[in-house]
């Protein structure tokens, strides 16, 4: 018999009567494990393990538990992203277009994130918030590594955003904090940490972050709430009791591969579906608009002739630099006014001045459009060398991209035969299997 926390078991006995002994044996069971692919970053090599396709993403495929994914190098190229299939769900239904304004209110570690900047295809703005800092940090990293150059990462509370930018979105996605009752089969050690008290209490924050979702999208746009939970205090109940405070929303029904919501929720279940736990709603707001005008930025300096001779010195076609934020030069055509807000990535990050000289930034090598440079192309031992911050062997000279199967890893220089290393000392680290996110 599973262990499982007896409330929990009393409460999905009574939620799903006959189904019950199937979805009790499913823990028994191994957990589901998921890929996805970024379509920025085509590429022929695959790692071992690939299985079945995840029916209601493109991009998605089943991974045998067994395979090395996590530790390849093609995982830090940004190949793809190791994502649990259920939790590929939510940014499916919600489906951002390229050239929509899309906000992710609850962004870390980054997997729906990556997953609706990919589907934007570099077009639009993609808005990444974590209120908590150190979470948005990683959000930043597999925002750069998945080679997005259009999202803008933010550590804010929602109801500072709400206030900041009303009606200004197409789409928001609400991916909440929640009890985690889908993660008992990947991670049994959230069994002790789950009361009977927990989902009241997560309802109560999710209920806020939604009602700040609802002044951040325009009329007609719509929002993706989703929890990895089971119980329908933090599901069904919260998304009815925000229709009920907010009248001019409703339910819109969805309908992908394997994953069909007439009314417009659903629940995946681990017995009825090849994945964890997971719910999704998709709501919309009534009526029919454009997006509210986002104030321009004036928070961040321009930067100054002698900075911009620099960097087209080290590559004439280089993107244009839109603003600095700190001493990065960056590029973001559109971004929106960030006074008070803690911004961690502005659109492209090209590089910083070290005196007089330009230092290119590791994202704008791992960018979906990386700059025409010279490569030196490294076979997997190499590769995994130049991750964990070795020289290697290299002809040239100058700035190169270091690249394995194609695509780029991150900056080297060559002289004397040698290349230096330039990948950045917090990335550098012993590659690890449990590198999947939601």
């Amino acid at each position: 018999m599973t262990t499982l926390p007896q409330a929990f078991l009393d409460r999905m006995a009574a939620l799903l009567g006959d189904e019950f002994p199937a979805f009790l044996a499913s823990y028994d069971e191994p957990y589901a494990r998921g890929i996805r692919f970024n379509p920025l970053k085509p590429c022929a090599a695959l790692p071992e393990g690939v299985e079945a396709a995840v029916p209601w993403e493109p991009h998605g495929s089943y991974l045998s538990l067994t395979s090395p994914a996590g530790k390849l190098a093609l995982h830090e190229a940004g190949a793809y992203y190791l994502q649990e299939p259920s939790a590929m769900l939510p940014a499916a239904v919600l489906a951002p277009q390229p050239g929509e304004r899309v906000l992710d209110l609850c962004a870390a570690p980054g997997g729906k994130s990556t997953q609706l900047g990919t589907r934007m295809a570099g077009q639009g703005l993609l808005v990444c918030n974590e209120p908590v800092l150190k979470r948005a940090q990683v959000l930043s990293q597999n925002v750069a590594r998945m080679g997005i150059t259009n999202a803008l990462v933010v550590s804010a509370m929602p109801a500072q955003l709400a206030q900041r930018w009303p009606e200004a979105f197409d789409a928001v996605q609400v991916d909440a904090p929640c009890s985690g009752e889908g993660m008992f089969r990947r991670h049994p050690e959230t069994r002790g940490e789950w009361t009977p008290e927990s989902p009241a209490g997560c309802a109560k924050r999710q209920a806020e972050i939604l009602d700040s979702a609802a002044l951040l999208v325009r009329p007609g746009g719509r929002i993706v709430y989703s929890t990895c939970t089971l119980n329908s205090v933090e599901n069904e109940d919260t998304v009815t009791a925000f229709c009920q405070r907010h009248p001019d929303f409703s339910l819109l029904p969805f309908h992908l591969p394997g994953a069909d919501a007439p009314a417009g929720m659903l629940t995946c279940y681990p017995h009825r579906m090849r994945g964890e736990g997971h719910f999704a709603a998709l709501l919309v707001r009534h009526g029919a608009g454009v997006a509210a005008p986002l104030p321009p930025d004036r928070s961040l300096r321009q930067p100054d002739k002698a900075q911009r001779k620099a960097l087209t010195d080290f590559l004439p076609n280089a993107p244009e630099p839109t603003a600095l934020l700190g001493d990065t030069l960056v590029h973001l055509p559109d971004c929106p006014d960030l006074r008070g807000l803690k911004a961690l990535r502005v659109g492209l990050h090209l590089g910083t001045m070290a005196g007089q000289v330009f230092k290119p930034d590791h994202a704008w090598a791992v960018c979906a459009a990386s700059p025409n440079v010279p490569r030196v192309s490294l076979n997997e031992p190499q590769a995994l060398a130049y991750l964990a911050g070795e020289t290697l062997p290299a002809d040239g000279r100058g700035w190169v991209l270091a690249t394995y199967a194609g695509l780029p890893l991150g900056w080297g220089k060559v002289s004397d035969g040698v290349m230096k290393n330039h990948y950045p000392k917090e990335l550098r680290r012993m590659l690890s299997s449990d590198a999947e996110n939601l």
